[in-house]
């Protein structure tokens, strides 16, 4: 079962490394992953499930906020701005942010295992 304040915290967390720690996104994402499943004391099945769901929900809002800056920075620079740059950032993308959501659900429920494992209640 998903305890949501987890989630919404891993969550945060995830959009933090994605907009701010680029380089070391795989690192950060191991980190977020593990204290998610730490802060779930359910064992690794539940802390696997939680930090999933928060990777999965951070790959997902992350992606949403690339595209409207690239939409509302296309826009500004005059090629491929509005409803085009959109489309085109959306349709060309979608395979992309498929891959990225992926790999979050992954790497963070990986690593949420692992953390839920070390502190389970049990």
């Amino acid at each position: 079962m998903a305890k949501w304040g987890t989630v919404f915290f891993g969550f945060i967390l995830t959009l933090i490394v994605e907009m701010f720690f680029g380089r070391y996104e795989y690192i950060g994402l191991i980190i977020v992953g593990f204290i998610v499943g730490v802060m779930v004391h359910d064992g690794a099945k539940s802390g696997l499930w939680n930090a999933a769901l928060a990777g999965a929900f951070g790959s997902i809002i992350g992606s949403i906020i690339f595209i409207i800056f690239t939409t509302i920075g296309g826009a500004r620079m005059g090629l491929f701005g509005g409803l085009v740059g959109f489309t085109v950032s959306g349709v060309s993308s979608l395979f992309i942010v498929a891959a990225s959501i992926i790999e979050y659900i992954i790497i963070m429920g990986i690593a949420g295992a692992v953390g839920g494992f070390i502190t389970d209640r049990k």
